[in-house]
């Protein structure tokens, strides 16, 4: 397997070529995502989907913290590798699979036993209850094998290779729609059925990722007369606190971000249906087009992450500069599309007038604030990758205060309240995380 070293060549071919494998996955992941919701309406039913869609927040609470966690591990693996020290590196890669191991078990028992509190305090309709129970609970007792796939699609990142992992996700995809049509439709397991479909799914990637992990040399090349090159076996106590201390805000981070975002509907929930309706076209769409700002996001981290380890700091300098014009380049159509055609995109969604008005007094306001999001992506992941995670988790908890704050405000007052509220986080953010930055460059 072919692994790309950022810290020498042309900087902005890198990038983009680490960019695009990324961004066609997140869109691919967008995508399934849409079928399989429509598999399980159209095979089970409404409240079926209703119940899947019920464990949502939680999936995203739970599951961005492992994900976090692994991600923040990346962090030293492109630093090491940066810095062509193999063993250092072989040591993180074990050291990150024994705790995400051990983690993810101990996780998994935790949630299981307070699942149904949690679902309880979501004031979860009792009417789909026991199917929203059913499915979380399969999905969390797969959370092992889904923290071991984001973990291997993270090593293969942080080497530099996103092909991989892009090749990883389309499997499967495949594989669970497959499953789905087969276990959902074929033998009517129900929402049961739509879980298992996606742990076995994640299995299947995991596998897919760990063979190819299996062949890349600087983590496999041991020779038992060098040292440097001996095998590892079990992990060294300093090296776990290094990536405890790296990782577990990055997790935190995204929890709390995702927190953020209840507390907004928490507003529009306040204010009727329709604007319900619309909200949620309206933040579908931006979570369709934020996969842009993302992806350049986590090739900015790869990048910075290597050329740190590298100690070369002019070359990051050159990089972050390349990966905000590369964010402003390819959010312009997308800006664009959100500000001038605000009716026209929801109407792929919804068909009723009034609610499509509601759309068109939210969206573009997005639109407007989509540079900023983008350059939070970049400067969040820059600073990640020079090594300080605890800034990146700070900002994340200035978003939800930006959010409370303004909405409680602006957000009672009116819809568009409800969109400078959101946007009042991302710029937020964007403007601690720049100076952070700035300020971590000047000091090298």
């Amino acid at each position: 397997m072919k692994t790309t070293n950022m810290t020498s060549g042309n900087s902005m071919k890198q990038i983009v070529m680490f960019f695009l494998p990324l961004l066609f996955g997140n869109l691919f992941q967008q995508v399934y995502s849409l079928v399989d919701s429509i598999i399980v309406g159209k095979g089970i039913g409404d409240k079926a989907l209703a119940a899947v869609g019920a464990s949502g927040t939680l999936n995203f609470l739970i599951l961005g913290f492992v994900v976090g966690l692994t991600r923040g591990f990346g962090i030293t693996f492109s630093q090491s590798f940066g810095k062509e020290d193999s063993r250092l590196l072989r040591g993180y890669v074990l050291a990150a699979q024994y705790i995400s191991t051990i983690m993810s078990v101990l996780f998994t028992l935790l949630c299981l036993m307070t699942l149904k509190s949690m679902l309880e305090f979501l004031k979860t309709p009792s009417d789909i209850f026991s199917d929203a129970y059913n499915y979380f609970a399969v999905i969390l007792a797969g959370i092992t094998i889904t923290v071991l796939n984001n973990l291997a699609i993270t090593i293969l990142q942080s080497l530099g290779d996103s092909k991989t992992p892009l090749s990883a996700m389309i499997i499967s995809s495949i594989t669970n729609i497959i499953l789905d049509v087969f276990l959902v439709m074929g033998l009517h397991f129900g929402v049961i059925g739509a879980a298992v479909a996606t742990v076995i799914a994640q299995a299947v990637s995991y596998i897919f990722c760990r063979m190819r992990i299996n062949k890349v040399p600087i983590l496999n090349d041991e020779n038992p007369k060098d040292k440097s090159k001996s095998p590892l076996v079990f992990p060294q106590f300093s090296l776990c606190i290094d990536l405890l201390r790296i990782g577990l805000p990055v997790a935190f981070m995204n929890s709390v971000t995702a927190a953020g975002g209840m507390i907004l509907q928490y507003f529009v929930n306040l204010m009727g249906s329709a604007y319900v309706a619309a909200y949620s076209v309206c933040m579908k769409f931006a979570g369709l087009f934020e996969q842009f700002g993302i992806s350049v996001g986590l090739s900015i981290l790869t990048f910075v992450g290597q050329n740190k380890g590298a100690g070369k700091y002019s070359r990051i300098r050159i990089g972050v500069r390349q990966g905000l014009v590369l964010s402003i380049i390819v959010n312009v159509p997308l800006a664009l599309i959100q500000i001038v055609t605000p009716e026209i995109i929801s109407k792929i969604m919804i068909s009723d007038s009034v609610t499509i008005g509601y759309c068109a007094e939210f969206m573009p306001i997005l639109g407007i604030s989509l540079f900023a999001l983008g350059g939070l992506f970049v400067f969040r992941y820059a600073v990640q990758g020079l090594g300080n995670t605890m800034i990146p988790m700070f900002s994340g908890f200035l978003e939800v205060a930006m959010r409370l704050g303004f909405g409680f405000t602006l957000g009672r007052l009116s819809f568009r309240g409800i969109a400078i509220s959101e946007v009042s986080a991302w710029i937020g953010a964007f403007i601690m995380l720049a100076l952070t930055y700035f300020i971590l460059m000047k000091k090298n």
